[in-house]
């Protein structure tokens, strides 16, 4: 069956990725080119305005770049893959419990981040809200970051309106209920 990134020059059989990630919990995949992603700087522009993580950590702004630095990351890799994954919680209004979820979405992202790198490419990963890995976040302090390999950017805070690239290519972006559905974009190149 065709090529994961056929524009890289080297195939990866899709019947292999689809095996690999049918054994995790994703909720849906697509893998997207790049030049289909928009970015949008009001959604910059919320990041500043509304986030309080704004200008505090490593995987927001301005920390990762400007507007047009982060658009030519995400062109610089041909590919991508967007996919999410569902969780159950019990109160909306409850973020901790909400926050406590992503985890094992974070834990998704970094298994099929392995998977690529394992198997030749390059990537570069944008996943949900902002780095929580450590308590406090070097980016204040002037120190890099502690844990680059596994600090994420968000995907917002590259521009990226997750809910109209959802509806582009299918994807559900709000389930109701009870569950909800967390969002990653994996980026990739040959090495």
């Amino acid at each position: 069956m065709g090529a994961l990134c056929g524009a890289c020059g080297k195939m990866m059989d899709l019947d292999e990725f689809a095996a690999f990630v049918a054994q995790l919990p994703v909720f849906d995949y697509k893998i997207i080119p790049t030049e289909s992603i928009s970015v949008y700087p009001k959604v910059r522009y919320i990041c500043k305005e509304e986030c309080r993580r704004f200008g505090t950590t490593w995987a927001c702004p301005p920390a990762v770049g400007t507007l047009e630095q982060c658009e030519k990351k995400i062109r610089d890799y041909p590919r991508a893959l967007l996919f999410s994954s569902a969780a159950e919680i019990t109160d909306f209004l409850n973020l901790q419990e909400m926050l406590q979820t992503r985890k094992e979405h974070e834990g998704i992202t970094n298994e099929i981040g392995a998977f690529f790198r394992n198997h030749g490419y390059d990537v570069y990963i944008l996943s949900t809200e902002s780095c929580s890995i450590c308590k406090e976040c070097t980016y204040v302090s002037g120190l890099p970051c502690r844990h680059p390999e596994l600090m994420h950017p968000c995907l917002e805070s590259h521009g990226i309106l997750v809910q109209e690239l959802a509806k582009r290519y299918g994807m559900e972006y709000s389930l109701g209920g009870s569950t909800i559905l967390w969002f990653s974009l994996i980026c990739i190149r040959l090495k």
